[in-house]
């Protein structure tokens, strides 16, 4: 009866819990990015950059003027901002965030426009070296703004290597245009380093110098994880098969004990089958007795 009550319960509780683990892991995936980057056989650290910095365009109205001001952090969420409320500034997990205010001589400035232009949720980050002049480009994107249109906002850093640059100097605002902020940051962390480890290689192959022996054992290795692999699977699902059909005779039939056990006269027809398999083998191997006594005609 605990059986029978607990399997049907037990289930749907426990594919939530797998949910919940996938989704807190994909979560985990969009905020991966920690300022570590390697591609192409180097890596940066861009740790260095870490904190929030503020850049900001003034374009004049008459009779009012136009202040964009971006505010971002490369390798984690922006604060809260003290004072402000909620409304003019972005949500939680943004990485970067465009505010726009509207100044007028003889009157409060107007925030008019919070734009979230990297959200960590759908971070995506993407970056690619850059030749000329040597560094990386990254590239953080949002969602749409506003929400009903389809413009996605993102935001693309240029990072140019430049060892003899102050490393505390300040990124330059290039361009907003189409919902992609650009901005160039000349700093010495743009500089990639070689990676630790070197890329893989394959073993050679049709070269009659190599020892027999040589690069055997991985392919050996490979072939016993398969064969565990086939027969854990086997394993797994004997037990499955006996484990359900228990289950099944128990709830619907009411069986116990032996009778448990799932197309119970076939399994008890087994022996006797092979016992008629081994003694067809044997008399087919046997070499057959002549019963003339031993002598051959001539």
């Amino acid at each position: 009866m605990i059986l029978r009550h607990f399997i049907p319960q037990s289930l749907p509780s426990n594919l939530l819990s797998l949910l919940l683990l996938l989704s807190s892991t994909v979560l985990v995936v969009a905020e991966d990015f920690d300022c570590h980057v390697t591609t192409g056989g180097l890596k940066w650290d861009l740790t260095s950059l870490e904190g929030e910095h503020t850049l900001s365009r003034t374009r004049d109205s008459p009779p009012t003027t136009m202040v964009d001001e971006f505010i971002f952090n490369l390798c984690k969420d922006l604060q809260p901002m003290k004072d402000v409320s909620d409304d003019e500034q972005c949500q939680s997990g943004t990485r970067v965030c465009l505010r726009k205010t509207n100044k007028k001589s003889g009157h409060d400035d107007r925030i008019i426009a919070v734009i979230p232009v990297a959200s960590t949720s759908v971070l995506e980050p993407a970056y690619s070296q850059l030749d000329s002049p040597k560094g990386l480009s990254l590239i953080f994107h949002g969602s749409p703004y506003p929400t009903s249109s389809e413009d996605y906002q993102s935001i693309n850093f240029s990072l140019f290597c430049a060892d003899d640059a102050d490393p505390k100097a300040d990124p330059k605002f290039v361009s907003y245009k189409n919902g992609t902020v650009r901005v160039d940051w000349s700093t010495p962390s743009a500089c990639g380093s070689p990676d630790d480890q070197p890329p893989p290689q394959s073993p050679p192959q049709g070269d009659d110098d190599t020892p027999a022996n040589e690069g055997g054992g991985e392919k050996a290795a490979k072939r016993g994880s398969g064969l565990g692999f086939f027969f854990l699977v086997l394993i797994l699902a004997i037990a499955a098969y006996f484990g359900l059909g228990a289950y099944y005779n128990y709830s619907i039939y009411g069986a116990r004990g032996v009778d448990l056990v799932p197309h119970r006269d076939f399994w008890r027809e087994v022996p006797y089958m092979l016992q008629d398999v081994v003694s067809h083998l044997c008399s087919t191997v046997r070499p057959q007795r002549s019963s003339r006594g031993g002598y051959i005609a001539v």
